[in-house]
């Protein structure tokens, strides 16, 4: 982290600048048996992509509020520092009805079809693949986002004091979610570049996004997020913390 840095995006550039060819993100999903690694680099690049796609054909600016209805998901980090690229206002399991766009993984479709505005859906499948059809109303992300421009320009400058995220009930603005996760980083054992944080719990509350995202992206470190982690057992998952150079654990 730089002392310039006032937003979550501003923390993905300086970890760009600093070192693009390291882990950032490593996802696994013990349902299916998914795994994807993504370096800051790959990462960054879908996050420019979804934040084109967000402000160009979604037409969101600042201040406009997303709904996403997404599990712990490295498709939703993304989504979540595409907000923030933006200054659209990431509301994670947000009300539908209130939201300009709501972005919906499979399970929650009919309750996305409460927003007015644009929907997006992701099939949250395996290599980021697309819905065998796309669901009626919606814009399949899979379809829409490999022809997004690979760098992001906002239309209008990102101010760190203006709300940029609300989880369970309360928003917090950009610079908040930068110094929150910087601060409770020691807290979380993760000291510095290098830290690794796996990290098996879900992003509907802070203490999740913290340590499966924000704090992690703050200290220079990455993170091994984990769905359905309730179905390792004890012995696999300390081999995935052995294999995985794991620093820290939360679940």
């Amino acid at each position: 982290m730089n002392a310039t840095d006032r937003t979550p995006a501003d923390l993905l550039t300086s970890a760009l600048a600093a070192d693009p060819g390291r882990p950032l993100v490593t996802f696994y999903d013990d349902a299916t048996g998914e795994r994807v690694e993504l370096s800051v680099a790959t990462f960054a690049n879908w996050v420019a992509k979804t934040a084109n796609l967000l402000q160009g054909d979604l037409a969101a600016g600042p201040g406009d509020r997303v709904a996403l209805l997404l599990p712990a998901h490295w498709q939703t980090a993304v989504w979540l520092l595409a907000c923030s690229s933006v200054g659209a206002v990431a509301d994670v399991a947000g009300d539908p009805a209130a939201a300009d766009v709501v972005v919906s993984g499979p399970d929650s479709l009919e309750a996305a079809r409460a927003c007015r505005g644009e929907r997006v859906a992701l099939a949250l499948r395996p290599l980021g693949g697309r819905f065998p059809r796309t669901p009626e109303g919606f814009a399949d992300y899979a379809v829409e986002v490999p022809g997004q421009g690979d760098r992001f320009a906002p239309f209008a400058p990102v101010d760190p004091e203006e709300p940029a995220l609300i989880v369970a009930g309360r928003e917090f603005s950009a610079a908040e979610v930068v110094e929150r996760a910087s601060a409770q980083a020691p807290s979380l054992d993760l000291t510095g570049p290098g830290a690794r944080l796996l990290s098996g719990l879900p992003y509907d509350t802070w203490e999740g996004l913290s340590a499966g995202l924000y704090a992690p992206l703050a200290v220079g470190g990455s993170v091994v997020l984990c769905r359905h982690l309730e179905r390792v057992e004890e012995d696999r998952l300390a081999e995935r913390v052995r294999s995985e150079r794991v620093t820290a654990v939360r679940r």
